[in-house]
């Protein structure tokens, strides 16, 4: 199952009670993080986790409300005795903004590993997740990313009999060895069914609405979507400044057929959301206002097919 918290929702500045957008994971005792902004170190602390096994920071692109907080929160993890590697993601031009910013956090006790985008799409296995970023339409360079966390075949006893494999080896072909003993070999596939359906989560912030995303979204069991304005007289500035309206993004999620859309990435002014989702939802019933610290806890589908378990905000 994949922890989920939106630590923060708001675009821009931070606000009193809003902080800058930013998304947390939490898988078999990984935490990654998609963008940093000011604060950011903050939501995590008020939420109750913790900076130190922080592994894997993704950024979607390079603007200062998406990557300011960075160099607090690079010391606060020094300061907590973490020792093993941490891998930055995002486009290119990482490792130099990154090093431009530890200027103020020089000497960390544990190194940094950048993956720089080079295509419009790509794809990374890290730390146990399955990462694919794809490009988005913004002023500058900008990334969307899907999280999978994949599930694989169920074990059949009858199947493993039925193909006259050892007990001995039953485990370890559940967990993709091939064996041979006696001149036969042994497959995975000789014990567990197909793979099954896993667990997919898609962020994005900062973009006009474009195919990739809808694209990459599909079936997602949770779209995290910007919806920087919620006002119906806001449309010519959403396209001005490169960024969605609410009811554009709950089109994307119709779209795309997600399980369930959250919208952040909020203009300073937009204090209420939840005054304009009546219109989204005539649009995408499943589309809730982001909040800050709203969690949820993704689930592999069991035989009632549910999906997710919500956290206490």
């Amino acid at each position: 199952m994949l922890d989920v918290c939106l630590l923060g929702t708001s675009g821009m500045m931070p606000l009193p009670r809003r902080w800058l957008t930013a998304l947390m994971t939490r898988l078999n005792g990984s935490s990654l993080l998609i963008d940093c902004g000011e604060g950011t170190q903050v939501a995590i602390r008020e939420k109750g986790w913790s900076v130190n096994p922080i592994d894997t920071i993704c950024f979607t692109h390079f603007h200062g409300d998406h990557i300011s907080g960075l160099p607090g929160l690079l010391l606060s993890m020094g300061n907590s005795d973490r020792k093993e590697p941490v891998t930055l993601i995002g486009p290119k031009g990482l490792e130099k903004i990154v090093n431009q910013l530890r200027v103020i956090a020089p000497g960390l006790p544990f190194p940094l590993r950048f993956i720089e985008f080079t295509e419009a799409e790509q794809e990374i296995e890290v730390n146990g997740y399955h990462l694919k970023a794809f490009r988005v339409h913004h002023t500058v360079a900008c990334y969307g990313y899907t999280i999978t966390v994949p599930r694989g075949g169920k074990f059949f006893v009858e199947k493993a009999r039925e193909n006259q494999v050892p007990m001995k080896f039953w485990s370890r072909l559940q967990k993709g060895e091939t064996l041979e003993e006696d001149g036969k070999i042994y497959t995975p596939d000789m014990v567990i069914g197909p793979p099954r359906q896993g667990i997919k989560l898609t962020y994005c912030t900062d973009t006009r609405p474009v195919q990739s995303l809808v694209q990459n979204a599909k079936d997602s069991d949770l779209l995290i979507c910007e919806g920087m304005y919620g006002e119906k007289d806001k449309q010519a500035k959403a396209e001005e400044k490169k960024h969605m309206t609410f009811l554009e993004a709950a089109h994307v999620a119709k779209d795309a057929q997600v399980k369930e859309m959250w919208l952040t990435h909020y203009s300073p002014s937009l204090l209420h959301p939840e005054e304009y989702m009546k219109s989204v939802k005539k649009v995408f019933d499943k589309a809730y206002p982001g909040k800050d610290g709203k969690s949820i806890t993704l689930e592999f589908a069991d035989d009632e097919n549910r999906r997710g378990r919500e956290g206490r905000k």
